[in-house]
């Protein structure tokens, strides 16, 4: 049977925000999915039809289940899986490399069940020669050498949490695989439910297009957070000069300050390049001076939240500081890597007495000891001495922000920014010129 037209035995291993959206579209597509990972409670939530991620509704988990799609924690179903995909978390260790433990033991489960003319394809974000070096040899434990009784490629996931415009069918998809035919079998795979897909010359290839994609964005973040800082000593408006920038029609990208980086793509993945360029002798500097200028924010914020109640003749010691929206992005409940985790800590260190509001995030503990969660917006911005807005939800318009908070600091710029008609770019509005509100 030909792995890339098999409408049956479709394995996606890991069920987060990465590999439930593609077992979604395949099995819209006609594929009979199973989904394994690891986790009981995961599994439980989906067989009941509840989705336990941002970008699926428990209407889709029923779309899934209706089509076939069956979620288990035993590996027992990669036996007769025809094809496998990898979408398990690459978080970093202790010392700063890259922690492949769940793609290892994940490819070494699949050894004790490989099938001979099995696609495996691993879409975890890792350094490149990850899929040649480490998953191909624990593959061929089997017996089975890779690239002649089965195939080997690698995808990187391009998932955007709550994006509403682009998600797994329209981005289009790179895949590279360990041969020719690898990479003819992974894009004839993912040509079923996805509407474009784009070959590299190999799995390195394709591994360094994640990373250089999450770079390139680490990079130019940090270049206008280190100006974010310096243009407010210089009395320059950052933003008006973004906004005049981004009128240029060619070779140029607007990229906007903030408190910091959150996620896994940008504060997480040029990690791993930076780990393997360290193997060859020497540093990655633009990576290594990127993260240290991002991870200073949450300290320019602190520094910024004191100097506004200083001038309202008010210590940060005693001081009620309200916080708006602690996941990394907005529109989401994803927490990972949120700068708004240091931000509190940084605060309460300081004696400050912290509340937060977020429409996505029931309860959250960044000291250790549940901070309070105001219900009502504008009651809680009435009875802060400062606002920070850490993450731009909708609920956060300019007008109720300069309506009813005391004294505010925007980190995201929503008090600057207009959305235009189409993606993501913005113009500035007038400047503010009420006291007691800043911008970052």
């Amino acid at each position: 049977m030909d792995v890339a037209t098999s409408t049956s035995n479709l394995v996606v291993i890991g069920l987060g925000y990465v590999g439930l959206p593609l077992a979604f579209e395949a099995s819209r597509s006609g594929l009979a999915v199973t989904g394994l990972d690891t986790s009981q409670d995961v599994v439980k939530s989906l067989t009941a039809g509840e989705s336990h991620i941002d970008d699926l509704s428990n209407d889709d988990i029923a779309t899934m289940l209706e089509a076939g799609f069956h979620a288990t924690t035993d590996p027992s179903v990669l036996a007769s899986a025809r094809t496998i995909v990898i979408c398990v978390p690459t978080p970093l260790s202790d010392e700063g490399g890259p922690d492949l433990g769940a793609v290892t033991a994940a490819a070494s489960s699949i050894a004790g069940r490989l099938g001979e003319g099995t696609l495996v394809i691993l879409e975890s974000t890792t350094y490149p020669g990850t899929t040649e070096e480490v998953v191909g040899p624990l593959l061929e434990q089997s017996g089975l050498s890779a690239g002649v009784d089965f195939h080997l490629a690698f995808s990187p996931e391009r998932i955007d949490p709550g994006n509403p415009a682009f998600g797994v069918a329209n981005t289009p998809k790179v895949v590279g695989g360990l041969t020719s035919r690898c990479g003819e079998l992974a894009m004839e795979f993912y040509s079923r439910f996805v509407d474009t897909v784009v070959l590299a010359q190999g799995t390195r290839e394709a591994e360094m297009a994640k990373l250089l994609e999450n770079t390139y964005r680490h990079v130019n973040i940090a270049l206008v957070n280190e100006m974010a800082v310096f243009c407010q000593e210089l009395g320059i408006d950052l933003w008006d000069a973004i906004a005049c920038a981004a009128t240029k029609p060619f070779g140029y990208q607007p990229f906007y300050p903030g408190p910091g980086v959150g996620g896994h793509c940008i504060p997480i993945d040029p990690n791993y390049l930076s780990y393997k360029v360290k193997t060859l002798g020497y540093p990655f500097r633009f990576v290594e001076l990127a993260h240290e200028i991002n991870a200073r924010m949450p300290t320019y914020v602190l520094q910024r939240s004191q100097d506004l109640l200083n001038d309202a003749g008010l210590a940060l010691s005693r001081a009620k500081v309200l916080l708006l929206g602690v996941t990394y992005k907005r529109g989401i409940a994803d927490q990972r890597e949120s700068p708004a985790l240091p931000v509190a800590r940084k605060l309460a260190a300081k004696g400050a007495s912290l509340f937060y509001h977020d429409p996505y995030v029931e309860e959250w503990a960044p000291t250790g000891e549940p901070v309070p969660r105001a219900l009502d917006l504008e009651t809680a911005l009435a009875e802060a001495d400062l606002t920070v807005l850490l993450t731009d939800h909708e609920e956060y318009t300019p007008e109720v922000l300069t309506k009813r908070a005391r004294l505010l600091l925007d980190t995201r710029g929503v008090l600057r920014r207009l959305p235009l008609a189409a993606g993501d770019e913005h113009r500035t509005t007038s400047p503010i010129t009420r006291e007691g509100v800043e911008v970052l």
